[in-house]
């Protein structure tokens, strides 16, 4: 369990250049994310995805930002030009496509968001009909499709050609489904939540689920202008917590821009971190007894304590690499129903295929109020390790076993470590940045390490 770990490459698959570990991203109206390369995009998946009998439809949505027009237009023009029938779903949350497409049987969703990222920037994630993330493989079919003369030989023309329709209860069919996922019995009532929504894609679904619940329900972040996406919400929540503390609410919610995770504040305006609302619920869980196989799977990012706690409770823990879709993956592969990353992407199995900030945040208030435990309390069931996260701007991304010095310096800090830490070095899959996290028992200690890794990493990137 207290081992160190090293990773030697990013958190992209080599076979795949454009896609990351969550679709592909980057500048709006640059490349690859511009409306010629988008419309391509839609004509290769369209090839890849879509059924050789009847008409083949497609579900897109997009989040709040400026650019989410441009590129739902050039997906959507993509996907016709194949012969694709396209319904829009408007500015929706991206587990909502999820569950959109395997509802209405489509043969694909498209979710046009950067998640998180600044609103200059925007993506496209894709779901296959049963509502998961495309696995690398066919993240790969569908990039080799295109500029090739196979993906521009098909023309569908006259009828055959693709049509567009307006999904006009595409949030209300969400907002049942969501809902849902909770057993029958006591609603929210009673409970007071701030909830911001970060000018993103849950501006006005999250506050009417909660509201629907019984919740009294204080809301930020629900005026997007498509410039304001993720100001505040998942990705800053000082204003969060202070209106926790000035409304003495019981919980704060905060969201990114494309709700497909939440991060939760206590009552005493403090943020409570990842692990300890993923073992809050798999110990709610495996007291239940409907944690499959006993078992909680998540990233190489989460915190050995709570491994720990977990363990010393006879819940397993799998980690896997950076990404939700790792998980989703491993998931899958070992038959577990638990899973989720520290950065607050929960995914519950026995509702949905995906991470959920909506359902995450449901059964954290439900779990608040079948245990009469307030926030804090629950947060209370892990104690964490002391962990540096260092973040640094790389001009490209070179092997590492190519950056002079590195291996040394990382054989060096797990020998003083002796076991009882670990490090992890990686480089984004979805931004321009080498992130170095080491955890271990003594703050000085890793905040030493931390800096002597980035500072390896910087001169060799200086080196002409």
């Amino acid at each position: 369990m207290d081992r160190i770990q090293y990773s030697p490459r990013g958190e992209s698959t080599p076979m795949r250049k454009l896609f990351g570990t969550d679709g592909i991203r980057g500048r709006a109206n640059l490349e690859p994310m511009t409306a010629e390369t988008v419309l391509e995009l839609g004509r290769a998946v369209a090839m890849v995805l879509t059924r050789q009998t009847g008409r083949p439809r497609a579900i897109i949505g997009k989040d709040t930002r400026l650019s989410g027009d441009l590129l739902e237009s050039a997906m959507a023009l993509g996907l016709c030009s194949m012969g694709v029938d396209v319904w829009r779903a408007g500015p929706i949350p991206t587990p909502a496509i999820a569950f959109l497409t395997r509802s209405l049987q489509a043969d694909c969703g498209v979710m046009i968001s950067a998640s998180h990222n600044p609103f200059e920037d925007n993506g496209v994630k894709f779901f296959c009909q049963d509502g998961f993330k495309l696995p690398d493989e066919v993240e790969a079919r569908i990039e080799n499709l295109l500029g090739s003369e196979r993906l521009n030989s098909v023309r569908p023309t006259g009828e055959a050609i693709g049509r567009m329709y307006r999904l006009d209860d595409a949030q209300s069919r969400y907002i049942e489904f969501v809902k849902s996922t909770l057993p029958k019995g006591p609603s929210l009532q009673g409970m007071k939540i701030v909830v911001d929504c970060a000018h993103g894609a849950a501006y006005k679904i999250a506050p009417d689920v909660l509201s629907e619940m019984g919740a009294e329900v204080i809301v930020l972040g629900n005026a997007p202008n498509g410039i304001n996406i993720n100001q505040g919400g998942a990705m800053d929540t000082e204003l969060l917590r202070k209106k926790v503390c000035e409304c003495h609410a019981d919980i704060g919610i905060a969201y990114d821009g494309d709700a497909d995770r939440a991060v939760f504040v206590d009552e005493t305006a403090t943020q409570i971190p990842g692990e300890a609302v993923l073992a809050a619920l798999a110990l709610a869980q495996k007291k239940a007894g409907t944690l499959q196989r006993s078992t909680l799977v998540t990233t190489e990012m989460s915190n050995m304590g709570m491994e720990r706690t977990l363990c010393a409770s006879g819940i397993d823990v799998i980690r896997t690499a950076i990404g939700d879709r790792y998980v989703i993956e491993k998931m899958r592969e070992g038959g577990y129903n638990f899973g989720g990353e520290t950065s607050g992407h929960m995914i519950l199995f026995d509702h949905h295929t995906t991470g959920d900030g909506l359902i995450a945040s449901l059964h954290v208030l439900r779990l608040m109020q079948t245990t009469s435990q307030k926030a804090s309390q629950l947060a209370s069931c892990v104690t964490l390790l002391p962990m540096v996260l260092k973040n640094v701007p790389v001009p490209r991304k070179d092997d590492f076993s190519k950056i002079p010095g590195l291996a040394t310096l990382l054989s060096q800090s797990e020998v003083t470590l002796n076991g009882r830490g670990r490090i992890l070095v990686r480089y984004s899959g979805t931004e321009s940045l080498l992130r170095i996290m080491i955890e271990g028992e003594a703050d000085d200690q890793i905040s030493e390490m931390a800096a002597s890794v980035a500072d390896c990493v910087c001169q060799h990137m200086a080196a002409p």
